[in-house]
């Protein structure tokens, strides 16, 4: 017990600067590395250098070394959302509609009222007239679908106007 307080001690009054024996686990930045040479049939990672290509000497007399232009980025980029104060403002589907209904448009002009999808590829996936649960079988006396055995004694047992309803809840004709 004593020994934990007197270890606790110690940390507490170790100086804060960079003689800390934790100091060498300090998160330190990453140079980037640079490619020398893109052109070199060489792509093994020794052929990438992290040494700056130019030194440049301070107010004091020091060299320190200048950072290479990044190959990948582009010195003209610039931010969108940086110059503007105001934020973008985004409209929903309603309020593209009622604009667009507004615009004079010709008959052949594509809307978004107007665009249809191409059907899909994939069989829809059918869901339990009972449980909701997406269902394999369907009985072919009820027409209802059911995803369980104890759905198909239930639907089995139903009188003909519950299951009516099922099927027009569903859009199906019953059979």
């Amino acid at each position: 017990m004593a020994a934990n307080k007197n270890r606790k001690a110690t940390k507490r009054t170790l100086p804060s600067s960079g003689t800390s024996p934790f100091a060498s686990k300090k998160k330190r930045p990453q140079t980037p590395i640079i490619a020398e040479d893109i052109d070199s049939a060489c792509s093994s990672p020794a052929s990438y250098s992290t040494i700056a290509s130019e030194v440049t000497i301070n107010n004091s007399g020091s060299t320190v070394p200048t950072p290479a232009a990044m190959v990948f980025k582009d010195p003209n980029f610039e931010h969108s959302g940086i110059n503007n104060s105001k934020k973008r403002i985004w409209k929903n589907l309603k309020q593209i509609l009622t604009i667009e209904r507004g615009l004079p448009w010709k008959e052949d002009d594509p809307t978004y009222g107007s665009i249809d999808a191409p059907p899909s590829f994939k069989p829809a996936k059918k869901y339990s007239d009972l449980s909701g649960q997406q269902s394999k079988y369907k009985d072919p006396r009820t027409g209802l679908q059911f995803s369980t055995s104890s759905e198909f004694s239930t639907s089995r047992n139903l009188p003909s106007d519950i299951v009516t309803g099922y099927l027009s809840l569903r859009k199906a004709a019953p059979t």
